[in-house]
């Protein structure tokens, strides 16, 4: 039997959870996205709200999969200029 997951190369979130209200550079978020999902870790991926729009690059630093859902800890490095849309 398997194990349904996800693979992810970027981090969207919704405001309920957790899209951070604001955007700083060196603040640690911890959010929660349910299902089992795969994230790279330690290096740069994009911050997109619900809207489909990127505004930061941020860094997963720590991920844990339980009950059927995926906690992630991130740090954000870099807030773009102006948001653009990646779909």
């Amino acid at each position: 039997m398997g194990m349904p997951c996800q693979v992810n190369s970027i981090l969207k979130l919704k405001p309920d959870q957790g899209y951070p209200k604001r955007l700083a550079i060196g603040d640690r978020h911890r959010v929660q996205k349910p299902g089992y999902r795969i994230f790279p870790l330690d290096v740069p991926l994009c911050l997109v709200d619900e809207s489909w729009q990127a505004h930061a690059d941020i860094v997963i630093e720590k991920l844990i999969w339980q009950q059927q859902t995926t906690d992630l800890e991130f740090r954000i490095t870099r807030i773009y200029d102006a948001p653009f849309a990646m779909q």
